[in-house]
């Protein structure tokens, strides 16, 4: 599991790649519904891809993450290298537990907030 932890100001960054559950430190999760076409990916948000409507979903998590006292969050479209197929079967395959061990749940309603 890799987490993106809130820095001073608007910025975030990615945390190590947590293995067990143990280890993974308080974190908040977005469930939100995807648009075509708009989600930051891994891709996308190494390269700095702008004007997609999936960065205000990721800034809405940072900031209520911060605003719950956790300095780290969790999104799945752009903390997933989807190009590693082992880190992608990961992913769908542990995601039941990575939302039941958040400790946060933010909503992103449809049509924004």
């Amino acid at each position: 599991m890799r987490l993106l932890e809130h820095l001073n100001g608007n910025e975030s960054v990615w945390t190590e790649v947590f293995v067990g559950s143990d280890e993974t430190p308080p974190y908040a999760i977005l469930s939100y519904a995807w648009k075509d076409d708009q989600e930051i990916t891994f891709d996308r948000l190494i390269n700095g891809t702008k004007g997609k409507t999936g960065y205000e979903e990721i800034r809405f998590c940072r900031q209520q993450a911060k605003h719950d006292g956790l300095r780290c969050f969790w999104e799945d479209t752009c903390c997933t290298n989807k190009s590693g197929h082992v880190e992608l079967r990961e992913t769908i395959n542990s995601m039941f537990r990575w939302y039941q061990n958040a400790a946060k749940c933010c909503a992103y309603p449809s049509d924004g907030v």
